[in-house]
């Protein structure tokens, strides 16, 4: 079903909401573009302007990793400063009132955790590009720290523990998906009665397998975003409208069990 009219869309989304136990959120970049961080599919988006830097040609040379860290650094100005917006803030309110066991992205901005939703309860399938690590050792080091030590040296730094390279804490073309994130998702999408795929595209797989996974295992599918996706037709709600005004009326509203 495609909703033209918003309002009555709207309301049947309400209504699902109402009537569903356990209800999944499932979030790509769409929901942040209102937060002034640009996607990466869309005309004008970031791949449309650079190409993706696999995973292992950041492995095998030098230049690529300083290129890759002068890509972090040139979007800092999006996802350091970047608030919740409209849409992080309902999901928020349907994990706060116990809807939402947790809220599954494919998003790397830190910002469902911003909103109040317990980082333990974000799963982050494409990881997290607010912070890096090392390859090797696991260390955790912050952009800043990165940037100071760029600067200085200039090129990419490698960890002063190990020797090893530093990367943003994201999921790269060619490396491989975190299996705990994989994992915890299959479960929830497996006992959830309703799936909500919010701002994705759905062509990046594995992760754009779980809608229909939640859909055969018998849960309502709703597919809230601005652009069609292939998995349109088997969806029970479909809202090709602006994400965060269809989101906005949820926003720090009681949804009883």
């Amino acid at each position: 079903m495609i909703a033209s009219d918003l309002k009555s869309a709207i309301g049947r989304l309400e209504r699902l909401i109402e009537t569903s136990g356990r209800v999944l959120p499932f979030t790509g970049a769409g929901i942040s573009t209102e937060c002034g961080i640009p996607d990466f599919r869309s005309p004008g988006g970031i791949w449309t302007q650079n190409r993706p830097i696999p995973f292992d040609e950041f492995l095998a040379n030098q230049e690529s990793r300083d290129e890759a860290w002068r890509r972090r650094f040139a979007i800092e100005e999006h996802f350091g400063t970047a608030k919740p917006g409209r849409g992080h803030l309902a999901l928020a309110s349907l994990y706060k009132c116990g809807k939402a066991p947790a809220i599954v992205t494919q998003n790397i901005d830190n910002l469902h955790q911003a909103s109040g939703v317990a980082p333990a309860d974000v799963i982050e399938l494409h990881g997290n590009t607010t912070y890096a690590v090392c390859l090797d050792c696991a260390a955790r080091y912050e952009i800043p720290w990165v940037r100071t030590r760029f600067t200085a040296e200039g090129r990419a730094p490698v960890c002063p523990g190990c020797g090893g390279f530093i990367k943003t804490a994201t999921i790269s073309f060619g490396q491989s998906m975190p299996d705990e994130p994989m994992r915890r998702t299959q479960e929830l999408v497996l006992v959830s009665d309703l799936f909500i795929s919010i701002g994705s595209s759905l062509v990046v797989w594995p992760a754009a397998g779980f809608p229909m996974m939640a859909k055969r295992n018998g849960a309502t599918l709703v597919i809230l975003n601005r652009e069609p996706t292939e998995f349109d037709a088997w969806a029970d709600l479909v809202i090709r409208e602006d994400i965060g005004t269809v989101l906005a009326p949820f926003i720090a509203k009681s949804v009883a069990r």
